[in-house]
Formats: C-alpha cells, structure tokens, sequence
C-alpha cells in the first residue's frame, strides 16, 4: 500500500506549505476535474443519470489516493478491479432500491469480505483497496437519490471507472515525468523481518472484518428505520470509521475528529448552500474548491477532510434542491448515530488493542534497525534496501501515532507516544550512515565498527525486552570523538536509551552476570582492528545482534501483538 505520507524523516510538523503537499493537491484536482469534464460528456452523449458525473468526481478522488506512487503493474490490476467491482457496486444499488433488505446484506458482505482478504498479502490488500472505491461511491449517490436502473447501467459505470483511473494515472505519471517525488513510483513494501506466532489468535483481519460486518449492519438498521432516505449518512460514518482501524484508539480518534468535522462542514455549507439556487453553477465551482481544499489539508487532520468533503456533499445535495434547513439536524443525528456504531463494533467486539499494534510495530521496526545495522559494507543497493525497510517500518508506525499524541496530550500518558517518536529519532542517523556503509570498502574494519556493534547489541537489547525475552541487558554508550559515522551512531544510541527507559519494555534478568541497565559504557575508538582480511572474534553481545552472514537475527518480538496490522 502506499503510505499516505508524502515523505519520511526526521519527525517535524508537517506544513501544507510545503512544495510536495500544494503539487499533490494541484495533481489531484487536475484528474478531478477532467474526470468530470469526461463524465458530463459521455452523460449528456449516452442519456444517463447525474449519479454517473458523482461517481466519477467521488472514484477519482479516491484513486487518487489509492494508487499514488504505485507501480505501473499495480496500477493497470487496480484499473482492472475498479471497473469489475464498478459493475458489481452498481448492481448492488440497484439491489438496494429494489430490495433494500439483499441489497443491505450484499453490500455488508463485499465490504467485510475485502478486509477479509487481506490475510492473503499486500497484494490482497491493494485489491480490497480498489475494490471499495466504486461502494462508496455508491453511498455517496444514494444519499442524493438515483433511480433505477436497467442491468447494462453497469457497463457504463465500469467505463466511468476506467475513465476516473485513466485520468489519475495520466496526471499522476505526468507529475512523476516532470520531477515530483511524491508522484514517482514506491518501492514495494518489503517482507516484515518478524514472524508472528498466531497460533490459536484470531487474525486481525478477521476481526476488522467482523467488526465492519457489525458495524454496517447496524448502521443499516437504524438508518433505514429512524433516517429513512438519509440512511447513507449513518452508513458512510460507520464504514470510515470501522474502515482501516488501526487499533481502540486509532477508532476512536478517528471517529470523534469525523463526527466533529463533519458536524462543522455540514452546518457551514448548509449556511452557504442557501445562498444559491439549485442548479446554480457557481455551487459547482465552490464544490471543487472545497474539494481542493480537502486534498490539501488532509494531511493536518482528518478532521479536516471529513469536513471538507461533507461540506462538499451538503452542498451537492443543495445543488439538487435538497438544502432545506431542516435536514441539518437530520444529517448531523445520522454522522452521530454512525460514528457511535462504528466505535462500539470496533471496540467491544473482537478488539484489535491499540498497545499490542504499537508493540507489533516496534518490533518490525527495531527489526530493521537492526538488520540495516548489519548491512554489508560496500554494497550499496543492499545497504539502500535495508535503509528502506527501515523507512517503511517507520512510516507504519506513524501510521498509529496520531491518537496516541493525542492521549499524552490529553492525560499525559506519554510512553507510547514518545517510543514513536523515539523510534522516528533514528531516520536521520540511518540516512546519514546509509551513505558510510555504502561507501565503505567491503575488506575494510573503520574505526567505527566496534561503535556500531555495540549499537546494534543495543537494539537487541531492546528487541528481547519488548518480547519479554531474557538476555543481554542495554547498555548506554558514552559520547566519543567526533566523525560522520560516530555522530550518527551515538544519535541513534541516545534515541535508543530513551526507548530501553520506556514502560512499554520488560527486562529480564540476563542468564549470565552483566551489569544492570541502563549503566553507560565507553567504547574505545582504539579498540583492536585486525588487519584487513582477518575478521575479529565477536563477543556474545555482537552474535545476540547479528543473524547468519551478518544479517540481523529474528528474535521473538512479543507475543501479545502478533497478528496485530501492519498496514
């Protein structure tokens, strides 16, 4: 998957000044607008309904983010699912019209049947990923009212998907041609270096599945019974929040910053939606502008996208004449009511915890760290590789952040927070070293080294601790003289040391006599080097640190947090 993330380092706050978040928002709206431009002529040519126009705005925004950065391979399978499940989402709304009740349950069944399958793989994932951009669709359509329609309605909307795809990749490869780096393809996300045991755990897809089942079969319910026509209010909340959970937290956060910035966007564009006729053009341009401004500042808030794209619904819903005040309260009751469902489903039932997340995550990271550490001197594309897989376990981390800032903001609960942050401390250090290792002769034994071996002894250190393993206790290190390589490695030690002083890790006593942590240490610059050819004898607390072939050793992570999502 690609991250949502425009670039990776050290941690800072991330400005939507910034050059590369102003150029995704520009690409973005390029591609919307010529989506439209597209839909609006094959409607006017073909004799459809405006729902077709809807659908490609709401899918092409939604590709936009999907497939940002993907592979040229990815991205012609994506376009293949999105046309296919385009057809099969438009068949299902017209289930719903005609039998509310199977159209219910076939649209709870796909959407729960794609996070299902994402025990398969990334490439699993990304499927289950496309697929869901045309169901939204759907809810999307639904809330303003589409008529039924005859079965080959479908083909047309596999064209507009297709059409919605073709225009996001031409806009997305052009900015990618013309330099910018956040368009360009990503690498594929790399083999987690950690192997969970699962055995008699439910995995975390089936969970997230059986919570979104819930979820929208409970939205569906009370929508349809207390929101009567506006139903898809309450069904759309629950699915964005149930959707892409990364824990109890992360749901609730999401949930609370959906319903307060949808709650904000609907009353503003209802204010402004009043203002205009239905059918006015000048609700059109507003529309894109206010969409703009989602692509724009999602990466602040998500608080600020769900208000911004409900502002853009309510005043679509008025550009059909539905801008009565008096669906205000109707509108904000159902976001409400879905986003309460969709946090109960999430948090009571088959709870994903947001602890044992952080902690599956930790120990991918620090599993990177410390294969990155044992990289091979002198080879540069392995070296680059490893320093990626490090980047990638980072960003996943990132990923859960947010509300766990939020908690130590709130309650000054701060462990979880920081060991993030912590672990983000390390980005920079490995770039820099990154480029050492990379030109450092294979036969060669830098002065470095031994520093670097005690680094990497540190991290696994950590690793055992957070696994409750015993071993090896962490050992701080001294500052030592100053070079590129030793500045780098004492930043990432000191980062370490304030991860091994975290709640979140359990020390155990080591087998054999080692002093107790977190004692500071020296180690000598001048430490015996071989000469060139002869590899030193390592002690146990480099072996502990290194794999065969001086790759990283897979210790066992924690067990409270295997089958945890990564992503």
């Amino acid at each position: 998957m690609s991250t949502n993330l425009i670039a990776i380092g050290p941690r800072r706050s991330r400005s939507v000044w910034r050059p590369a978040a102003l150029r995704a928002a520009v690409v973005a709206m390029a591609a919307v607008l010529c989506a439209f431009g597209s839909a609006i002529w094959i409607e006017h040519r073909a004799h459809l309904q405006v729902d077709i126009v809807i659908a490609a705005v709401a899918m092409t925004m939604t590709l936009g983010r999907v497939q940002l950065g993907v592979a040229h391979r990815d991205r012609l399978i994506g376009t293949a699912v999105v046309a296919v499940a385009a057809a099969g989402a438009s068949e299902v709304s017209s289930l719903l019209l005609r039998y509310p009740f199977f159209g219910d349950a076939a649209f709870t069944a796909a959407m729960a049947g794609v996070i299902w399958i994402r025990r398969f793989g990334p490439r699993a994932t990304k499927a289950g990923t496309v697929v869901v951009v045309p169901f939204i669709t759907l809810l999307v359509t639904h809330a303003e009212g589409v008529p039924a329609h005859a079965a080959s309605y479908d083909l047309w909307c596999a064209l507009i998907a297709v059409v919605a795809a073709f225009w996001v990749a031409v806009f997305q490869l052009g900015g990618a041609a013309m330099g910018f780096r956040e368009q360009r393809s990503r690498p594929s996300v790399p083999a987690p270096l950690t192997t969970p045991s699962s055995a008699g755990r439910i995995p975390a897809s089936t969970r997230m599945a059986c919570q979104m089942a819930v979820a929208l079969g409970a939205a569906f319910l009370f929508g349809h019974t207390v929101f009567h026509d506006h139903w898809p209010w309450a069904v759309l909340t629950a699915f964005i929040v149930c959707s892409g959970s990364r824990g109890r937290g992360d749901v609730l956060h999401k949930g609370v910053l959906r319903a307060a910035g949808a709650a904000v966007g609907t009353v503003v564009a209802t204010a402004i939606a009043g203002a205009f006729p239905p059918g006015d053009r000048w609700s059109v341009v507003i529309i894109f502008t206010v969409l703009g401004l989602a692509s724009w500042l999602r990466e602040i808030s998500y608080a600020f996208w769900a208000g911004s794209v409900t502002a853009a619904l309510s005043l679509l819903y008025g550009y059909f004449g539905q801008s009565a005040p008096s669906l205000l309260e109707t509108r904000l009751e159902a976001i409400v009511v879905g986003a309460a469902i969709g946090i109960a489903a999430s948090w009571f039932l088959l709870p994903v915890r947001t602890g044992s997340v952080l902690k599956r995550r930790l120990a991918d990271a620090l599993a990177a760290l410390s294969a990155f550490l044992g990289a091979p001197m002198g080879d540069a594309g392995e070296v680059r590789r490893r320093q990626a897989h490090f980047q990638h376990a980072v960003t996943q981390l990132e990923q859960i952040a947010k509300p766990l800032r939020a908690q130590r903001m709130l309650s000054g609960a701060s462990d979880r927070a920081d060991a993030v942050d912590l672990l983000h401390g390390c980005v920079e250090p490995v770039g820099t070293l990154a480029g050492v290792f990379a030109g450092t002769k294979a036969d060669a034994v830098p002065e470095w080294d031994p520093l670097r071996r005690a680094v990497a002894a540190n991290v696994g250190a950590i690793r055992r601790a957070l696994g409750n393993k015993p071993g090896a206790p962490f050992r701080r290190i001294e500052p030592q003289a100053d070079s590129t390589a030793t500045s780098a490695l004492i930043a990432m030690d000191t980062a370490l040391t304030g991860l091994a002083e975290s709640a979140l890790l359990t020390w155990q006593p080591s087998d054999s006599p080692a002093e107790a942590p977190p004692a500071a240490r020296h180690v000598p610059a001048d430490r015996s080097v071989p000469p060139p050819g002869v590899r030193a004898p390592k002690r146990a607390d480099d072996r502990a640190a290194e794999g065969p072939h001086g790759g990283a050793s897979v210790v066992p992570d924690t067990e409270d947090a295997s089958g945890c999502p990564r992503g």
